[in-house]
């Protein structure tokens, strides 16, 4: 998944309502005493203390961007990123169940590819071809999709259209899936041998059945 950074944010309007207070107050209490200046300033602090209270810390969510030592790179992610968020936005919107479904698999094999590419950037090169032309190509023609089902397009070519988009989003959700896969493949295979030649010394010892 996308990480996020949190960060409070302090309201400005109780700092509004304190220089208010020295605009208004400055019309009853010319500010050219020390014992008025005192006045408004108490009275400002005492305002932006009240606004501060009325108008609490807000929690501010931004993205944060990858950092894997290429610039390349994290923009491919940035990317895969933007287009699974408008796969997740449409799926929302999208009253099919199958098809929803279908769209679950396709943005849950692609948060692992950007997972996958983030902490081995090194695989970049892999998902070069389903970042640049297969997510996005598959994003327009759902993004068409819910466009002709909000609208309520009706006739033959549109049936044939919204029919072609739910036959084939199992075969879009399953490519997905076997690009991420295909990420784990050089780790599959040494596992495999890891557990060969482990395999090989326990029975050399006597320490298998």
């Amino acid at each position: 998944m996308e990480k996020w950074e949190e960060k409070r944010q302090k309201p400005v309007l109780p700092l509004y309502m304190a220089a208010a207070v020295w605009l208004v107050g400055a019309l009853v209490l010319p500010p050219y005493t020390l014992s008025n200046l005192l006045i408004l300033a108490g009275a400002s602090l005492l305002v932006y203390a009240v606004g501060l209270r009325l108008c609490p810390t807000r929690v501010v969510r931004t993205p944060v961007a990858y950092a894997t030592g290429s610039e390349d790179t994290d923009a491919l992610l940035a990317g895969i990123t933007k287009n699974l968020d408008g796969l997740h936005a449409l799926n929302i919107d999208i009253p099919d169940a199958a098809l929803s479904a279908a769209m679950d698999r396709m943005e849950k094999a692609g948060r692992g590819i950007v997972d996958a590419v983030a902490q081995a950037p090194g695989k970049a090169r892999q998902v070069d071809r389903f970042a640049r032309y297969y997510l996005p190509e598959v994003l327009k023609i759902l993004s068409a999709y819910a466009g002709m089902e909000k609208a309520g397009v009706k006739g033959e070519n549109a049936d044939q259209i919204l029919g072609d988009v739910r036959r084939n989003a199992e075969t879009m959700a399953t490519a997905f899936e076997n690009q991420l896969d295909a990420l784990y493949s050089a780790e599959a295979l040494d596992i495999s041998t890891d557990i060969e030649v482990l395999d090989g010394i326990l029975k050399a010892q006597n320490l298998a059945q």
